[in-house]
């Protein structure tokens, strides 16, 4: 048993034991809070996009470092996970990406508000913040679909263009992987000659008035890189 001296003592040593560490701890935080938000890139389109982000009520919905709701996806890496192009996409129209799942609002935000949400999201994504969110176990772009049947066609090997990869398989698979949204592509060379392709991506509701693909921002050298790699799917 402690005697009211000691016990007195005892509070007292505890209590500004652990005030000292609470104060340092918190003197830390503050020091090292500018270099770990990387404060130098809050740029004029960070803070506008945070501007957007707030007005819209994002966090609603999503969550940002673990803070908001839980109802849609985690966006602190989104960047990192699906890249600057199919953001810019997606935001044009949620629902098309992903028809019959999605329920998120089509804001139809201009493009320099979309160029200020994705800076804004990027700034976030390259905060550090130990380690959170944790990576998903499974990479975005490695979802897989079910295997195509194997033949015993010759295959003309051509590599898979860079935008390729950042925005068609989120909805399309090849070799069995990508996304199931849209149709695997693994023989659409033999089924739609060069012409044709070229064509869809121009505009797919020209070609297909109703249809759920997008059209995509592409230039005409990415288009070109995309038909020259589908026709090659056979």
């Amino acid at each position: 048993m402690l005697s009211k001296s000691q016990a007195r003592s005892f509070f007292l040593g505890g209590t500004f034991l652990f005030g000292a560490i609470f104060v340092f701890l918190t003197i830390d935080t503050l020091r090292q809070n500018d270099t770990r938000t990387n404060a130098q890139n809050l740029t004029e389109d960070v803070l506008k996009g945070k501007e957007i982000w707030e007005k819209n009520n994002c966090m609603g919905c999503h969550t940002l470092l673990g803070e908001g709701a839980y109802y849609a996806p985690d966006l602190t890496k989104v960047v990192e996970r699906r890249g600057v192009s199919w953001i810019d996409v997606f935001l044009d129209d949620p629902q098309a990406m992903f028809p019959g799942e999605r329920k998120m609002v089509k804001y139809n935000f201009t493009k320099e508000e979309k160029g200020q949400v994705i800076a804004f999201l990027d700034w976030v994504g390259k905060i550090d913040a130990n380690g959170w969110p944790p990576k998903p176990n499974i990479p975005i772009g490695s979802i897989t679909t079910a295997a195509p049947p194997q033949t015993t066609a010759n295959v003309v090997k051509v590599s898979q263009p860079e935008k390729f990869s950042q925005i068609c398989v989120a909805c399309h698979a090849v070799g069995g992987k990508g996304g199931n949204v849209g149709p695997a592509l693994d023989h659409v060379g033999s089924k739609f000659d060069a012409d044709y392709l070229n064509r869809w991506l121009v505009d797919p509701q020209v070609i297909k008035p109703g249809t759920n693909m997008p059209k995509l921002p592409l230039s005409d050298t990415e288009r070109k890189d995309i038909v020259t790699y589908l026709s090659a799917l056979k």
